[in-house]
């Protein structure tokens, strides 16, 4: 089991050190959203649960991001396949959501 504060220093790291690719510019996460991003995004893409693309890794997003960032975000927002609408974060925003897409895009530095 992941301690909360540990996952998050975690997250803080990696933001720290990548860069978000161009589409998705809006990349600073703040500290609430690090919490947020613990609480729900992680639980799938930090592992893959349910097929979701695992932060960092390029291969398993390509499909996702040739579909355009409009199209990546509205299945985020509404819901898609095995994702929840919003990533069960029901207190994020567009924003929001697009940073976290670019935090799990760059994560793994590739």
């Amino acid at each position: 089991m992941i301690r909360l504060p540990m996952f998050v220093l975690s997250i803080a790291a990696l933001t720290a050190c990548n860069k978000a690719p161009d589409s998705f510019p809006n990349a600073h996460i703040t500290d609430l959203g690090k919490q947020r991003f613990a609480r729900t995004c992680a639980m799938c893409h930090l592992h893959g649960e349910g097929g979701a693309p695992r932060v960092g890794d390029r291969d398993a997003w390509a499909s996702r991001l040739s579909q355009g960032e409009d199209v990546l975000l509205a299945h985020t927002i509404d819901g898609f396949n095995n994702m929840p609408p919003l990533g069960y974060c029901m207190d994020c925003e567009g924003d929001d959501l697009r940073a976290y897409i670019a935090f799990m895009l760059a994560g793994a530095g590739s």
